[in-house]
């Protein structure tokens, strides 16, 4: 399925919404384009048409007195003595008779000339004061004031359905994007962590902001100009037959010629715009990563060289933006206006000689209506054609989007097993993050409920993929991995983590308190459970001295804390969430000798009745170990306790007394 139609699947969700903008948005159109038929009306019949016949009467009501007679422009049934009300040049004369025909008019000494080709007619005619003339606009100042009390309220109908249907239209794409942000979340909630080992993470983070912002803009600015253009560009086709169809017919030659100037226009401008759009990102990345690394970029003195690379990205993107200005220039604005002044003038060109002489079926007020309504109908096609890049940068954003949430993965799992003792036990287990490329060969070995399994090894050695194999965060490509004797493969991940706990070498703290992110907001872990977790690894020692106590705000990542605060923190949620697994995966390598006393004071509380894995590098926080397995390019190379493996003097022994010796040299 092509982008534009599943965004337009999207909008399908608010249809209802979205369908009453639209039914808005008509009445609004049909109210404003009520203008010019008024105008029409008022010129024609009312402003015009003190040069209808006028026909005397015996009724006093609504008529008009001159020379002691009373004249109306209404057909009387019965034949009465016909006038006519003429202008020539800036005066009216009044002729007391129906003229046979019109013409060009000419008028001296009480003489009234009409000429037209080779005929020629006089009348006796008498110039009209200006208050006998008002006299006779006098009965149109009534209907002049209807027709522009009408046309006030038609003005209030628009704006009041002009509000309601951009409000709607608004909402609705709110709405969707609310949604499609929603759908993207979730999608990223089900992606496996491989997913994330080759996409950066501003890149997903873009996808959920700023490409969806750009998709919102779709519906907000973009589909809404659409809409409201072609709903006005209809209006105003439909208003244009019923005034002449004719005419209306020759102004539909405006339609190919403005389909093809968009097709060429959308061409280039979405040219430009990709290159525009990867700019700004570029940009973006660079800035992000400049910004980081600003304490390393002025130790080295790397100023200069980080500015040049800015000034080239920034160059390229100033290039392209203005040749979409160029491109704008000259198709958009400036073309739209010189399309509208050809037609304006080729219109009065052909017509507007002939609609000002009264004889023509084209009435001025007609040809007023028609002009009204040609300059109206650029409006919206400018408005389109402003559009036109909008609509390509949601298409592209749209696309990546779409692509993210193609990507196949895992729906969160409800299902409840009850609680496993933690008996783990890795049967041939080999695994490669790229295929034919294992970085676990052959792995066998068992760790028992309430053991301490230590797993130690050279960078790179397959330690922490051992633990993501246990969380499965991967699966392995041969042997399995089994908990109780189930295996772990045919178990929901959601459920198999419930019973696992995590300390991470670097650990992540989430924007709120201190309580907070021992909880993690989890409805069953209470505050009592909180502060016993806080307090059984020792940390109430270390925050006791903040200003809020367990409430102290943490902003992001932490970075108002120590490292040893943030440990301790993210052991105490370890603990909180009581594991039957427990994995500490480098977890006293970055903190203080003060605070690692504390933890392993504590360590003996994390440990009781748990299956504890711990990956560490400093081979004296693992002593106590009941396994220690060593690992060397992916396979286990020794396995034992501390006194045994000493004992053996191999690998681990000879790790232990490098370790040792270091620490001696450096005392």
């Amino acid at each position: 399925m092509s982008t534009g139609k599943r965004l337009f699947q999207y909008a399908l969700n608010y249809k209802r919404i979205i369908l009453v903008a639209l039914a808005m948005l008509t009445v609004a159109v049909v109210a404003d384009l009520a203008g010019p038929f008024i105008a029409k009306r008022m010129i024609d019949h009312h402003i015009l048409g003190i040069e209808s016949v006028w026909h005397t009467t015996d009724e006093q009501s609504g008529a008009v007195k001159y020379k002691g007679n009373l004249y109306t422009k209404e057909d009387m049934e019965q034949e009465t003595d016909s006038a006519q009300i003429l202008q020539v040049g800036r005066n009216f004369v009044f002729v007391d008779a129906k003229i046979e025909f019109d013409g060009n008019r000419s008028y001296e000494d009480g003489v009234l000339t009409i000429n037209k080709g080779a005929k020629a007619a006089q009348y006796e005619a008498e110039l009209l004061s200006g208050e006998e003339l008002m006299g006779f606009y006098r009965p149109e100042i009534p209907g002049i004031i209807k027709l522009l009390a009408f046309y006030f309220g038609l003005l209030i109908i628009a704006a009041i359905f002009q509000y309601g249907q951009r409000f709607y239209l608004q909402k609705s794409a709110n709405r969707i994007i609310q949604k499609l942000r929603e759908d993207v979340f979730r999608q990223i909630q089900r992606l496996p962590i491989r997913y994330f080992d080759n996409l950066p993470a501003g890149k997903v983070v873009a996808r959920i902001t700023n490409d969806t912002e750009a998709i919102r803009e779709l519906y907000v600015t973009v589909l809404s100009t659409f809409f409201t253009s072609f709903i006005y560009i209809t209006g105003i086709y439909i208003a244009l037959f019923i005034l002449n169809a004719r005419l209306a017919a020759i102004c539909l030659l405006l339609l190919p010629v403005l389909f093809v100037w968009a097709k060429l226009y959308r061409k280039y401008a979405s040219k430009y715009n990709h290159v525009i759009r990867s700019r700004v990102s570029d940009i973006n990345g660079v800035i992000n990563e400049s910004i980081q690394g600003m304490s390393i970029i002025q130790a080295f003195g790397r100023e200069k060289e980080t500015q040049k690379d800015f000034e080239k990205l920034n160059n390229e993107h100033f290039t392209y933006q203005n040749k979409l200005l160029s491109l704008n220039s000259s198709t958009s604005h400036n073309l739209v206006a010189v399309l509208r002044n050809i037609v304006f003038v080729a219109f009065i060109w052909y017509f507007g000689g002939e609609a000002l002489q009264p004889s023509s079926a084209i009435s001025l007020g007609m040809l007023y209506a028609f002009v009204d309504y040609i300059n109206r109908l650029f409006n919206p096609v400018q408005g389109i054609v402003n559009q036109l890049a909008n609509l390509e940068q949601a298409l592209v954003a749209g696309e990546r989007v779409f692509k993210l949430m193609d990507e196949e993965g895992i729906d969160v799992s409800e299902e409840e097993i009850p609680r496993y003792k933690g008996n783990v036990t890795f049967d041939h287990v080999s695994f490669g993050y790229k295929e034919g490329k294992y970085v676990l060969k052959d792995l066998n070995f068992e760790a028992k409920q309430g053991e301490t399994v230590a797993l130690v090894g050279h960078t790179g050695s397959g330690k922490s993929s051992i633990m993501n194999l246990l969380f499965r965060f991967y699966d392995p490509q041969e042997g399995k991995i089994l908990i109780d004797g189930m295996d772990i493969s045919e178990m929901p991940r959601q459920t198999l983590r419930k019973y696992m706990g995590i300390v991470l070498q670097d650990p992540f703290l989430f924007t709120g308190t201190i309580a907070s992110n021992v909880s993690l907001d989890h409805p069953s872990i209470s505050r009592d459970t909180v502060e016993k977790a806080l307090q059984s690894v020792g940390a109430d020692r270390v925050l006791k001295n903040l200003e809020n106590g367990y409430d102290e705000p943490v902003i992001e990542k932490g970075s108002t804390l120590s490292s040893g605060q943030r440990q301790l923190i993210s052991f105490a949620r370890a603990l909180a969430f009581d594991p039957a697994i427990l994995i500490l995966d480098e977890a006293t390598s970055s903190i203080d000798t003060e605070t690692e006393a504390i933890i392993q004071d504590a360590m003996d509380v994390l440990k009781e009745g748990r299956t504890t894995f711990i990956i560490a590098h400093r081979l004296s926080t693992i002593r106590n170990a009941d396994q220690i397995l060593v690992l060397d390019r992916g396979r286990i190379v020794e396995k034992g306790n501390h006194d045994q493996l000493m004992e053996s003097k191999g690998k681990y022994y000879q790790m232990y007394q490098l370790q040792l010796g270091n620490k001696s040299k450096a005392g």
